[in-house]
């Protein structure tokens, strides 16, 4: 059985609108991002400092605020707190 001091609790997903409609971009025209996409959002709430995508923090935003790669060209940009995880954007870069 684990440690109780090495189980994150389960921090709530808050989607700000900016990135639902990036969502919204990327299920009308490439599916396959999209679905990419979905797989990081339950992988960023799992473990938001590791695995797929290459997360990096990024220095010129707030603390906290962490990118992960969609596709060469756009990030997917989400803010890490004790409780909750807001997903800011998922196109372009940051």
């Amino acid at each position: 059985m684990p440690d109780s001091e090495s189980v994150q609790p389960a921090r709530t997903a808050i989607f700000q609108p900016e990135f639902l409609e990036d969502l919204t971009y990327w299920v009308d025209t490439d599916r396959k991002t999209a679905l990419r996409l979905l797989r990081m959002v339950k992988e960023v709430l799992k473990s938001p400092f590791e695995g797929i995508g290459k997360p990096e923090p990024l220095k010129h935003l707030a603390a906290d605020t962490w990118s992960r790669r969609i596709t060469q060209e756009h990030r997917l940009v989400y803010l890490v707190r004790n409780d909750r995880i807001d997903f800011l954007q998922a196109r372009y870069h940051y």
